[in-house]
């Protein structure tokens, strides 16, 4: 990757982080959206071919952590997927924009997500069709590091190792923060890296803020042929603004109306 492809893909991320912050004055889960924001921007400008119609051949993208909707939603708009103008109406009554992903809101949405852990076994689901239908369709699937607590993650990643679904692709936002604290302090994840390839996937750890690194690390799945790859990406919570960097009480927070402005300057 270009320099200059690098910076543009900074410059798209910086607008995205704006739209979140934007758009979270009545909602949640703003600094969960802020740390996923990067690996967004380089999958639906870099990586994915996420035509919005029914085409079978092309790429599918599910969002496992529902709560960092709102980085979707930005993202989607950025690469004009949906209307931008949505994005005022995050969260209104009436409004296509939900609180967690819903299946056929909006296009780029193929699943309902929300309730943690099903992202992946879901993702096993498509990336086994599309082997058995023949088709070179890609799955990806997002999740949060907290949300490998849930025993539904593991018995999705036993199937996708048994099966060789080396059109599967994990990648985990790995901030270290959940709901109620510190990832490592509630239901410690010793050695990461090494439960996932006990599973049989082929397991890269990255800079999740790095576009170049995140972009190259995409572009060369699968990483084995035969395998499920999984991205750990190394990321900070509520990145871009210092007040929301790595503080808990911003994954349950809504943007105050005074705080709005100083944030978007922050990130201009």
């Amino acid at each position: 990757m270009t320099e200059h492809d690098s910076n543009k893909l900074a410059e798209i991320a910086q607008k995205v982080r704006r739209d979140v912050i934007r758009m979270q004055r009545l909602g949640t889960g703003v600094a969960s959206a802020m740390s996923v924001v990067d690996i967004l921007v380089c999958l639906y400008f870099e990586v994915l071919s996420p035509s919005a119609s029914g085409e079978k051949e092309r790429d599918h993208f599910l969002l496992s952590k529902g709560h960092g909707v709102a980085a979707l939603y930005a993202t989607l708009a950025a690469r004009g997927i949906i209307d931008s103008s949505l994005l005022d109406h995050f969260l209104e009554d009436g409004s296509p924009l939900t609180g967690h992903p819903a299946r056929g809101s909006v296009p780029g949405i193929e699943v309902s997500t929300g309730s943690l852990g099903h992202g992946l076994p879901i993702a096993v689901g498509l990336a086994w069709a599309a082997k058995l239908a023949g088709r070179t369709s890609r799955v990806f699937v997002l999740h949060g590091d907290g949300e490998l607590q849930e025993g539904s993650v593991w018995e999705g990643a036993a199937l996708a190792s048994r099966l060789g679904l080396d059109n599967l692709v994990a990648m985990v936002d790995v901030n270290g923060l959940q709901g109620y604290g510190r990832v490592d302090e509630l239901t410690p994840l010793d050695r990461f890296a090494d439960k996932w390839r006990s599973f049989g996937w082929e397991t890269i750890e990255i800079d999740g803020h790095d576009h170049a690194r995140i972009v190259d690390t995409l572009k060369a799945c699968p990483f084995v042929a035969g395998k499920p790859s999984v991205i750990l990406a190394r990321t900070v919570k509520g990145k871009g603004v210092k007040a929301m960097e790595d503080q808990l009480g911003w994954h349950y927070f809504s943007v105050p109306a005074d705080r709005i402005e100083p944030f978007l300057e922050e990130l201009s």
